[in-house]
């Protein structure tokens, strides 16, 4: 095995289970104690993980972090697209339903391009985008307007001031991180309460978050995890995680990703 992909699986043990121990490594890899050492120096100079006694954790962000939106589209893609096209199936033709910025729901906006009659109001550029783009005629796009953050979003009074005066289907949102305690966050200040107020223009809020999402804490939260009807996730979440989520939301659904979905960035289609 390549060190590349040593390194790959590292990090997806650890994703798993949130730590991993040299020595356990050393059994799974079958190589030296030094070779599972500078494995780990080299992926905590990347920042993709801090090194600890006998082992490593998971890297955290800053409550504040907030990655662009090219930066994140390449992050669990299979997952992502796994979590957007069950989405999809629960958007009903002829309905009205808002869609929040993200890199999950741009995803998702290209499985409702041939859904009928749809109104979709969204504040993401990308989301946008591809509706214009992409979409039948009786597909009717509203866009918020607003002020412009980092992952695309339009946030702010004029996005807030739209949203309030709406009545909703569903409101398909995604999140940057959720959290028993926190519930689903964003480290964007005037996101998180542009998201409350798509909350409550809505009957129903449906919540797309792979499983790296969990744990996550971002400065705002936007909503408790009571207040979702629905949670689509993948397989990957650990099995306290939906225990914990399974007693607060109405529903959790797991998606299995597909290994032949590529990692690929957003200017690659």
């Amino acid at each position: 095995m390549l060190a590349v992909q040593r390194r790959a699986a590292i990090l997806s043990e650890l994703e798993r289970k949130g730590i991993v121990r040299v020595s356990e490594l050393v059994v799974m890899f079958g190589v030296s104690d030094m070779t599972i050492r500078r494995d780990l120096t080299a992926l905590e100079r990347q920042g993709m993980l801090h090194k600890v006694h006998g082992g490593a954790v998971l890297y955290a962000e800053p409550s504040t972090s907030e990655p662009g939106f090219e930066a994140k589209s390449a992050r669990r893609l299979a997952e992502k697209e796994a979590i957007a096209a069950r989405a999809a199936t629960l958007v009903a033709p002829g309905s009205a339903i808002a869609v929040s910025a993200g890199t999950t729901t741009h995803l998702f906006a290209r499985h409702l391009v041939d859904i009928p009659d749809l109104t979709v109001v969204t504040n993401s550029v990308w989301v946008a985008d591809v509706l214009y783009r992409s979409a039948s005629e009786s597909v009717t796009v509203l866009l918020t307007g607003g002020l412009r953050t980092p992952s695309d979003a339009l946030v702010g009074p004029i996005a807030i001031s739209a949203l309030r005066s709406l009545h909703l289907d569903t409101v398909f949102m995604g999140v940057h991180g959720m959290d028993l305690y926190s519930g689903f966050s964003t480290p964007n200040l005037l996101e998180s309460e542009t998201n409350r107020a798509m909350i409550r223009s809505a009957r129903r809020l449906i919540v797309l978050a792979d499983s790296t999402k969990w744990g996550v804490i971002g400065l705002s939260s936007m909503a408790e995890l009571s207040e979702a009807s629905t949670i689509i996730t993948d397989t990957g979440l650990p099995r306290a995680a939906l225990s914990a989520l399974d007693e607060y939301a109405d529903e959790v659904v797991l998606v299995e990703p597909s290994p032949s979905v590529p990692q690929v960035s957003p200017d690659q289609g």
